[in-house]
């Protein structure tokens, strides 16, 4: 998935923003009619940053809870029930009692001194100490969507500061942001590789190693549609394509700039730190399985569960485990925040596109004003139902609408805005390019990747179920509310299509093709990087040619 749609996604979106000098909004006057897909992913981004910062809040409470001698969620305190235990508790067995074999329950066994007949055994369904202090304490779970309860107030801080700490970073731009980041996405190398060797020196490391890539991988999961859609989604939000972020990014690089070299070297390095996590936190959660004599299928989850769950389970489980538990939480804040300047970066980029001069003087009021605004929308996802809202939009909103965008995103460069032409644009950046060098590219764009990004996300909407947290079900309301919130996410789309065509002139067709031209304002930003390809260009700013008209082309014919 990297290789065949993420590496050729972000060589595109980096070119194309770094082309422009635009975000990823206003850089579809390289295509006037696709122009709604780039309000498509300003909304996606701003759906997600809503729920992401929440994710972020999780990981600040468990940072400030593991502040403590002995880590609250290591053992069944207080806020536990009879089903929290570390170990297996027999429920009821078969027995010999005078002579007979009789069925017996564990309390009954226990009084009479009674052992059980060996494979007659069952037990009750436990849950560990992390697991109940997640719900019942952490995000004090309700039963479902229908019950919202009461806002957690201690989420609801921990959400604040994670937009405070946003705000106060992104206050300036990318220049208060850039530096930000260098602590950021360099410091969780140190954090991994201390937890990779700490992992490495317990007993079980080798268990949890083997089931991550030896012979207990589960292969057959490949065929399973939700694995593609996820792993598309992960691809996509690990390097930011398809969000715009990367747009938004890239537009503030140099014009020449090697974006080729940057795109090699990110998805290189993005792809090496995912394997190489992987071995420090696998072999963590296999000396958890050695600890507790279970299997490590047993003992692995998946999503939030396997981030506030089984690992701090298995972190409570070492030797200073404070410590331990302060760094992954705060290697995870770090990472969080890495992403989420990302997608704030986009949405306030695009606001400097529409209104460049007033962005230029109140860029930290406005950055200040974004963050507040989702962090209003965000207090619903730190209620008791929460969980159920951060769930159902990462459920609707950040896989389908992903694949949309960016399956119409390469559909619409490749084959409309023209293969030979877009390559022209990034030779004017990086210089000339052999054919040869182009030939991959290419295949990707023309044909691999829209095929295997199609092919995904019909597969996935052909499989699709409903969405559920663990063993609850939503309502129907709240599964008509997803769809909802991807419609209104996509539907742009069509809608930016239909008003620039009533907005050009001539016949439905004439309409139709000056729609598929780049607008007059397309190009090079500085005029001293336009050369003769792009000399009759306008000046960008001025917005009264987005939509170019049939005189135009025909003008630029003559």
């Amino acid at each position: 998935m990297l290789a065949l749609a993420g590496l050729p996604l972000f060589f595109m979106e980096c070119s194309i923003g770094q082309f422009a000098s635009q975000g990823p909004i206003s850089v579809w006057r390289m295509l006037p009619l696709f122009q709604g897909v780039g309000i498509t992913m300003v909304i996606l981004s701003t759906f997600v940053t809503i729920y992401y910062n929440v994710i972020i809040s999780y990981a600040l409470y468990y940072l400030f809870a593991s502040f403590q001698k002995v880590l609250p969620w290591s053992d069944c305190f207080s806020w536990s029930d009879e089903l929290c235990s570390k170990t297996k508790i027999v429920n009821d067995c078969n027995t010999t009692y005078n002579g007979n074999i009789i069925h017996a329950n564990y309390s009954f066994l226990t009084a009479n001194n009674l052992t059980c007949i060996n494979g007659t055994i069952t037990y009750k369904p436990v849950q560990f100490p992390t697991e109940q202090y997640w719900n019942k304490v952490a995000l004090q779970r309700s039963s479902g969507l229908d019950e919202t309860g009461r806002v957690v107030w201690y989420l609801a801080l921990c959400l604040l500061l994670a937009w405070i700490i946003v705000a106060g970073a992104l206050y300036k731009g990318i220049k208060s942001s850039g530096k930000v980041v260098y602590f950021t996405a360099l410091f969780p190398y140190v954090i991994l590789f201390v937890l990779l060797v700490r992992g490495a020196t317990l007993e079980g490391a080798l268990d949890g190693i083997e089931f991550y890539i030896g012979r207990e991988s589960n292969i057959t999961k490949l065929m399973e549609a939700e694995v593609w859609k996820d792993a598309a989604t992960q691809i996509f939000f690990s390097l930011s394509t398809a969000w715009g972020g990367l747009v938004a990014l890239s537009s503030y690089n140099k014009f020449h700039n090697n974006c080729y070299a940057d795109a090699i070297l990110v998805c290189v390095i993005n792809c090496a730190t995912s394997v190489f996590a992987g071995f420090a936190i696998f072999s963590i959660l296999g000396h958890m399985a050695f600890v507790s004599q279970r299997p490590v299928a047993e003992v692995v989850d998946s999503g939030f569960e396997l981030a506030f769950v089984a690992y701090p389970e298995a972190l409570s489980q070492l030797p200073v485990s404070p410590l331990w538990s302060f760094m992954f939480f705060f290697m995870l804040v770090l990472l969080g925040l890495d992403s989420q300047f990302a997608s704030i970066e986009t949405i306030t980029t695009s606001i400097h596109d529409i209104n460049p001069s007033m962005m230029k003087k109140l860029r930290g009021p406005i950055t200040v004003g974004v963050c507040a605004v989702l962090f209003l929308f965000g207090l619903v996802c730190v209620t008791q139902a929460g969980i159920y809202w951060v769930n159902l939009i990462d459920h609707f909103c950040a896989g389908w609408g992903l694949l949309i965008t960016a399956s119409l995103e390469i559909i619409g460069i490749a084959y409309i805005y023209g293969g030979k032409r877009f390559i022209q644009d990034i030779e004017m950046m990086i210089g000339k390019k052999t054919n040869s060098f182009w030939l991959w590219w290419k295949i990707c764009w023309f044909f691999i990747t829209p095929v295997l990004l199609i092919a995904v996300l019909i597969w996935s909407l052909t499989t699709f179920s409903n969405p559920t947290y663990g063993s609850v079900k939503y309502p129907a309301w709240g599964n008509i509310l997803g769809w909802c919130m991807i419609i209104f996410s996509i539907i742009w789309i069509p809608i930016v299509a239909i008003v620039k065509i009533l907005k050009a002139e001539g016949t439905l067709l004439e309409r139709l093709v000056s729609c598929c031209r780049p607008a007059a304002n397309w190009g090079p930003y500085l005029e001293c990087h336009r050369g003769e390809r792009y000399s009759h260009m306008v000046d960008p700013k001025n917005k009264e040619n987005e939509i170019p008209t049939v005189s135009a082309i025909v003008y630029k014919r003559r």
